[in-house]
């Protein structure tokens, strides 16, 4: 006997079914029990596929050929992997048609011997198929030749079509399987033991725009990405002739129940995304740098973490009256934090702030004001001042093109923020009096960090609390080869992105290796999630 789960295609969950012998990998269906006829099936596929049904009863039969024979033999039976879905209602199994003809893999999927030779039909499984991005996925290739050569690749398209893909080259172990979180890729878009480099290692493909960086938009989508097992060390270019079967993963920027609140008070605009359930919940005020606008997903992650965030857009926004100079900026994200403060679903006295880049700067002015009281401060990779000219320049509700003939570049043309913001540049008046500061304090630095210079930023702020006695105040998180955008985990690393476009193209250079700037990630998050739960909730 034989037991196997499958996901039930029309309810949340799973069920565990027991039935005899080994289970054909046949369309994937659903069955209903609300017809006891047999629907009219136009292709040769569906009607061996009903066949099958009929004599469901004699499944092994049906296994061993039996049912695969007369005209019209379909060989697509042979060539697609594709998963099947059983629904047993009491005894007996009524189809209801729900065929679907793109290649799909179930979260358990069972592998059977073709009826014409003894090779094992390849089996890749991805678990679970739909999570968070800060999710782990197990990824695992079964019924393969031992060490065996064969390529896993993921592809996805992004919210504006672009092509994002990586690869792995892996040799198959003594039983004829690959696990990424055992296995080692010898080659391809990441080396060694990876569990998740199919993600974070992902780039455009050759021939997509340059310059892309993977900005999520729209929050309440997923990114699909397709996994793909292939025979041989190949490329995503290869033929598909040699691919052996495929999986789907759903990545998801915010969990079910979050809600998702768009605010225009006050003059402040924002989104504010709160977890499932009643509240109270603690807070996060969530602040960008200088690209602009409005940028959600990690306030989103934050939400499915358990913490209500507000992402605040301060300029570059269409919804935004006024220019934010730096005191301008001050009164203004004061309303932002009273927003916070005063919703009835927020513990008013258990908010911090998270920023990075600029948003360090107006972070860490916000936690020395003595008009306001965080109960903690993330700082990612910004600084501890400003410079006027450069609020001048950036703090409105939209830049003009003779803006940006001031933009700061280095030599390569890129647009960089480094000698604006070394500690030496700073205006006067400009540095924050970081020996006002109250509350916990979490530095995130990524030492690759080409557009700013935060090493610079994080000694300062370090040296001043130890001077005013306030060292238990401070943690600093260092990475080496980690880049400016330490953003949420396995997402793709991007070490310059396209700036602006009018008139004229504009990259900013970040820094940062696709493989330690990974883990950067991966790390920062986990302990600044920590952090918050220590600050916010205890």
């Amino acid at each position: 006997m034989g037991v196997c789960n499958f996901r039930n295609t029309k309810h949340t969950g799973f069920s565990t079914v027991k039935y005899p012998g080994r289970l054909l990998q046949v369309l994937r269906i659903s069955f209903t029990d609300k017809s006891d006829t047999h629907p009219q099936i136009s292709s040769d596929v569906e009607i061996i596929f009903f066949k099958i049904l009929i004599y469901s009863k004699h499944l092994e039969q049906a296994i061993a050929g039996e049912y695969f024979c007369g005209e019209g033999r379909p060989s697509i039976m042979f060539r697609t992997r594709v998963a099947v879905f059983w629904h047993f209602i009491g005894k007996h199994l009524t189809p209801h048609v729900g065929l679907r003809r793109e290649l799909y893999w179930s979260h358990n999927a069972v592998a059977i011997r073709r009826k014409t030779g003894s090779t094992l039909v390849p089996v890749l499984t991805a678990a679970p198929t739909r999570g968070l991005v800060d999710e782990q996925i197990g990824i695992k290739a079964d019924f393969l030749p031992p060490r065996h050569p064969v390529t896993l690749c993921a592809q996805m398209r992004s919210e504006d079509g672009d092509l994002w893909e990586a690869f792995g080259h892996y040799n198959t172990s003594a039983d004829g399987t690959v696990e990424v979180t055992r296995d080692h890729s010898v080659g391809g878009s990441y080396l060694g033991c990876e569990p998740m480099g199919l993600f974070w290692a992902m780039q455009p493909a050759p021939g997509e725009r340059e310059g892309l960086r993977l900005r999520m938009r729209n929050v309440k989508i997923p990114l699909i990405v397709n996994i793909s097992l292939s025979e041989g060390h190949v490329s995503p270019r290869e033929p598909e002739s040699g691919r052996l079967a495929v999986a789907t993963a759903e990545r998801w920027f915010t969990a079910p129940g979050v809600q998702r609140i768009d605010v225009r008070q006050n003059g402040v605009v924002g989104t504010l995304f709160l977890p499932p359930g009643p509240g109270s919940f603690p807070a996060v005020l969530d602040l960008w740098g200088m690209g602009g606008g409005l940028v959600e997903y990690r306030s989103s992650m934050l939400a499915s973490r358990g913490f209500a965030s507000f992402s605040v857009a301060y300029m570059e926004h269409k919804d935004l009256t006024v220019q934010l100079d730096i005191s301008g900026a001050d009164a203004y994200m004061k309303k932002a934090f009273h927003i916070l403060q005063d919703h009835p679903q927020i513990c008013g006295d258990r908010i911090g702030i998270i920023g990075l880049s600029y948003g360090v700067y107006l972070g860490l002015r916000m936690a020395t004001s003595p008009d306001l009281n965080p109960s903690c401060l993330v700082c990612i990779n910004g600084p501890a001042g400003s410079n006027k000219e450069l609020s001048q320049v950036f703090c409105k509700p939209k830049t003009s093109e003779s803006d940006q003939r001031y933009w700061p570049r280095d030599e390569a043309g890129y647009l960089s923020f480094r000698d604006m913001s070394l500690p030496a540049n700073y205006s006067p008046g400009t540095q924050v009096k970081i020996e006002n500061l109250a509350c916990p304090t979490m530095y995130i630095l990524g030492e690759d960090d080409q557009n700013s210079p935060s090493t610079e930023n994080s000694n300062l702020i370090e040296d001043v609390l130890k001077a005013a006695g306030k060292s238990h105040l401070y943690t600093r998180l260092s990475y080496p080869g980690a880049g400016h955008l330490i953003e949420v985990p396995y997402t793709p690393h991007a070490r310059l992105s396209v700036w602006r476009i009018k008139p004229e193209k504009i990259l900013s250079l970040w820094g940062g290796e696709t493989a330690p700037h990974a883990a950067a990630q991966e790390d920062s998050w986990k302990k600044m999630l920590h952090f918050l739960d220590t600050n916010l909730r205890a």
